[in-house]
């Protein structure tokens, strides 16, 4: 189905009191890539109908959704409420409240890029609303929603959950969903981040039950599988996000849930269909509960969903079109500056200015704009790990003066960096007696401990003013244009100072963080903060809105970084998304050219030890710094593909393709780490095309390859068992 861009319906506000008998209608929102529809029956009720691609054919027709198939716009659960019998409470939908939400008004905003539908719904029994947020872009099939609810009572209202996003009906188009769709699920553990795994519906529970249509349940089945996340680590375990496609790639949902804190998602059979609903915290999963006051409100965090009857690249790249949208302006996307950084299988934590000096000139001359110093830079001895949270230079390390040490790197050309950890204070630090219990996290009275350092609340006003200064004298005082904010705790309790609930306060604490860092770009807007925690173990979109460059992994064997580099750009932008290249003087050429090529379709973090290098080996860095400096301005408008599908953690070959906006030429990163010596690699999106092949990097290195004009596939040989490249292809 086919429709009209920018056309959008407008409804006159309802009454307060939601009429009990009205006419069924719809609501609208349409850019130039999506239809959203929010369906209104002839008792008020709410749903959402299934997002439409505009001019855009499904394979398959397409049933009349809210006839069968429609779930609650919202599902709202308060303090002291049961479940209806057909669904368990452990679930997002099947609570009283959602069913009995009723239409009261609609509004659309239209801003620059967007349009927003906001659709306010009430409880005819409890004096509050909902207002339900759905935003759509002009260039992507992405859906964004998030919810505010209000209490108009003159009581207190205690809410336990309140959703994002609802959507039944996602497989409508298939009479045997639980066999023709799959549900892919990103692991992301530390040193393996960003490991998509696809599982049948059935192996997950989900399948025909032969419940929905029965007189006792005319609702739907029991069955239901969540992914879900709690504490500080956003992602340790998971990503927050999920594929949903059909077998034949004629159909496929994708979607992220934006926090960098403790959050949800679930489908499940809902009347024969597949059901998505996803959120932040709930009181089942994350201690949270929310009080609020009469007049107050509140709002979910973001959910995202795109919607394509195609394959799961095409979603990837709506997804990163969307992502590209919503994240925060900075100057580093745009020019994407070589990072050298001392830690990874360099300095690993114990830099002093002999070794840092050491690797000045090495550094210039693969062409590095910055030089961070990693951690341990504030510490005399190494035990350093409970005793950070002051932030002062090591005298001892640095016997000439950290400031001249900085000084020599800008006097180079290098704008100089430093590892912090701004939300720790650790145990034996003396900072932990100078602020108050109610600057840290708390439970029963007590600081919560974890690995020998104290949670910082930023949510109190003496956390955020005492890392400004820090933060400002760096800046002003030594210079430092680049930071790299770590973080290497997860507190999964919570804190119950000054809250409704410790998952409440959590919530509080991560926006209020998110608040400080922005704070800090709008007062240094050349100043560039990485986001890294433990490697990946915050790799959200509510981190990456705001900072423009996050840590990818603590992996330190190039080999298995492979699997890593190819799957990164799923969690994250090309050009956020950075990557260690780490050459050693023990590795042969092949196996430091393979450190090179992890980074070259990302972000550069240099490091390995460089001073140690043969000139051989220099050059053969050099010569991928080089190459990099050559393609990096077309990775910001680049969306990824995979001929070889996603890559798995042990698969023998793994390639992973950028093609560049405008589609006149297209990279290829080809990894062998086993299997034959030869592999096809097949570009359905490139078949026909008439394309120059050419190999990048590394030049020299024995490498047979032949373009497939009439496949649009490009055959490869590599002799060597453990070995990569990097190539071009370029419209003839």
């Amino acid at each position: 189905m086919c429709y009209e861009p920018n056309v959008l319906k407008v409804h006159t506000q309802f009454a307060r009191s939601p009429v009990s008998s009205m006419a069924a209608q719809t609501i609208t929102i349409r850019s130039n890539a999506l239809a959203v529809t929010v369906y209104i029956d002839n008792e008020g009720a709410a749903y959402l109908e299934p997002i439409t691609p505009v001019r855009c054919t499904p394979r398959r027709p397409i049933s009349r959704y809210f006839e069968s198939h429609h779930a609650p716009l919202v599902e709202v659960r308060l303090a002291g409420e049961g479940t209806q019998k057909h669904k368990s409470s452990k679930s997002l939908v099947g609570g009283y409240i959602g069913p009995r939400l009723r239409y009261r008004s609609s509004v659309i905003r239209d801003s620059e890029g967007s349009k927003t539908a906001d659709i306010t719904l009430s409880d005819p029994e409890l004096n509050f609303t909902v207002i339900v947020h759905l935003t759509v872009y002009g260039s992507t099939p992405t859906l964004r929603a998030t919810t505010t609810i209000r209490n108009h009572s003159d009581q207190e209202l205690i809410v336990t959950q309140v959703t994002s996003l609802v959507l039944g009906g996602l497989t409508t188009g298939s009479a045997e969903w639980w066999d023709e769709y799959t549900l892919s699920i990103p692991t992301n553990s530390w040193f393996r981040e960003a490991q998509w795994i696809e599982h049948d519906l059935p192996g997950l529970g989900l399948d025909d039950y032969g419940v929905y249509g029965r007189p006792e349940n005319h609702f739907a089945s029991l069955a239901h599988y969540a992914v879900s996340n709690r504490g500080t680590f956003s992602t340790e375990g998971h990503l927050p996000m999920g594929l949903l496609k059909r077998r034949d790639n004629g159909d496929t949902w994708l979607w992220q849930v934006e926090n960098n804190g403790s959050w949800r998602w679930e489908i499940g059979d809902w009347k024969d269909s597949v059901y998505l609903a996803a959120g932040g915290p709930v009181e089942t999963d994350h201690d949270w509960r929310l009080i609020l006051q009469p007049g107050e409100e509140s709002t979910t965090v973001p959910v995202a969903l795109v919607h394509v009857y195609d394959d799961y690249e095409k979603a990837f790249s709506a997804l990163t079109r969307y992502r590209r949208i919503i994240r925060r302006k900075h100057e580093d996307n745009s020019r994407l500056p070589i990072i050298f950084n001392d830690y990874m299988n360099c300095l690993m934590g114990d830099p002093t200015e002999e070794k840092i000096l050491a690797l000045v000139d090495p550094v210039i001359k693969a062409g590095a704009e910055y030089f961070v110093i990693d951690c341990g830079w504030y510490a005399d001895e190494a035990g350093w790990w409970d005793d950070v949270g002051e932030w002062e230079p090591s005298n001892k390390r640095f016997p000439n003066g950290f400031s001249t040490l900085l000084a020599q790197l800008r006097k180079k050309g290098l704008i100089p960096g430093l590892w912090i950890e701004p939300e720790v204070i650790g145990v034996r630090s003396k900072v932990a007696a100078q602020l108050p219990d109610e600057a840290f996290f708390q439970r029963d009275g007590e600081r919560i401990l974890e690995k020998g350092r104290y949670q910082l609340d930023y949510r109190h006003s003496a956390v955020r003013s005492r890392m400004h200064g820090i933060i400002e004298r760096l800046v002003i005082e030594f210079g430092v244009g680049y930071f790299k904010f770590d973080y290497n705790i997860d507190v999964t309790q919570g804190t119950d100072i000054s809250t409704s609930s410790p998952g409440a306060a959590q919530l509080e604490h991560n926006r209020a963080y998110l608040t400080w860092v922005n704070e800090l770009l709008d007062r240094y807007p050349g100043l560039v903060v990485e986001n890294c925690s433990s490697g990946g173990q915050r790799m959200d979109y509510a981190m990456l809105s705001t900072h423009p460059i996050q840590s990818s992994s603590d992996q330190q064997d190039p080999v298995k970084y492979a699997a890593i580099s190819a799957a990164l750009p799923t969690a994250v932008t090309p050009e956020q998304g950075a990557v260690w290249v780490y050459p050693q003087p023990e590795w042969d050429d092949e196996t430091n050219a393979m450190s090179v090529v992890n980074a070259l379709l990302g972000r550069v973090h240099l490091s390995g030890r460089l001073d140690l290098l043969s000139e051989q080996q220099v050059s053969l860095v050099n010569e991928g710094m080089d190459i990099y400096r050559s393609i990096r301005g077309d990775l910001p408008n680049a969306t990824a593909f995979w001929p070889l599908g996603l890559p798995g953690w042990h698969d023998g070959w793994i390639v992973l393709g950028m093609a560049v906006d405008g589609g006149e030429r297209f990279y290829m990163a080809v990894w062998r780490r086993g299997g034959l010596d030869t592999v096809v690699l097949p570009a359905p999106l490139l078949r026909a095309r008439d394309l120059k092949a050419e190999l990048l990097y590394p030049k020299a290195f024995a490498t047979h390859f032949e373009w497939n004009v009439a496949e649009g596939s490009l055959r490869v040989g590599l002799a060597s068992t453990l070995c990569a490249r990097l190539f071009k292809l370029t419209v003839s």
